[in-house]
């Protein structure tokens, strides 16, 4: 029976990612999941903090890795990443890079076999009201909730055709990724969260835009409607941190496909474990 972690917005927390070495050393997990949302914020990069690293991606991540390596050797797990809309594209190359060095499998907008299990991997996620937006996407349509900025409106750390922001969307996208494709032993990792569900309730409640409420839920229709008529077998996300502690919930079923998010608002890390022969069973873990 294969033991999975799934970990997201760690954020460039160092404890996380400390934590989170030393459970893959002590359990040996067949693969790890990361949902996104990687890398410390900007303001955290150009702190002034002894604590900094000024190479994130390779002191605290890579070196990890390194070091599991050495320790575990053949028990060194099979391990997918995904970016998240905290962390920019800028960074996608190093990414990349440490795939080619046989790190871990970066899989954005790709599908990966593990196993008998089919691996997608998807970053984008709806508007936000943040203005960063290497990896947001208008989700069904042009349409934008209220205090939320479009896509256009916002700065990406790389060239990006306008039209490209205009006409592409998440429902487009998900359509190409995964075609015709059986998805009854799929595994999606996703950022964001489907709408409307457990896992994507934001603290907006009491608030006002332009005189009207914002709806609490904020995560994807697409994504929604996605795992409605495809019904994969798991999906996992994060994004939305105080989700959990909203709702009493950090999984959720849409028809037979199970959901888990790993998202947390503590400083603790919040570490999911399942197996994807009976992904009812799945604990998570805040150490």
């Amino acid at each position: 029976m294969p033991l999975c972690f799934f970990v997201s917005d760690l954020h460039g927390s160092v404890s996380r990612y400390k934590k989170l070495f030393n459970k893959i050393k002590k359990e040996k997990p067949d693969a790890v999941f990361f949902g996104g949302d990687l890398l410390p914020s900007g303001l955290y990069a150009f702190s002034s903090s002894k604590n900094v690293p000024e190479d994130f991606i390779k002191e605290i991540i890579k070196d990890g890795f390194i070091e599991l390596k050495k320790k575990l050797k053949n028990d060194y797990p099979e391990v997918f990443i995904i970016l998240g809309n905290d962390d920019s594209k800028f960074d996608e190359n190093a990414f990349i890079a440490g795939e080619k060095e046989g790190f871990w499998k970066y899989i954005h907008n790709k599908k990966v076999i593990f196993g008998d299990y089919s691996i997608y991997g998807y970053s984008y996620v709806p508007p936000t009201p943040f203005l960063m937006k290497d990896w947001e996407k208008y989700d069904v349509s042009r349409y934008v909730d209220p205090g939320c900025v479009p896509p256009e409106e916002g700065s990406h750390s790389f060239p990006v055709k306008k039209d490209d922001i205009l006409y592409s969307t998440i429902q487009k996208d998900l359509e190409e990724l995964t075609g015709n494709d059986n998805l009854s032993k799929a595994i999606m990792l996703f950022h964001s969260p489907p709408y409307k569900t457990n896992l994507d309730r934001a603290a907006l409640d009491g608030k006002m835009v332009d005189y009207a409420p914002p709806d609490v839920h904020v995560g994807s229709i697409a994504i929604q409607r996605f795992i409605q008529k495809k019904q994969p077998l798991i999906t996992l996300h994060g994004h939305v941190h105080e989700s959990a502690s909203i709702t009493g919930f950090w999984k959720d079923k849409i028809k037979n496909t199970v959901l888990f998010s790993a998202a947390h608002n503590g400083k603790e890390l919040a570490l999911v474990k399942f197996d994807p022969l009976n992904p009812e069973k799945a604990t998570r873990e805040l150490i």
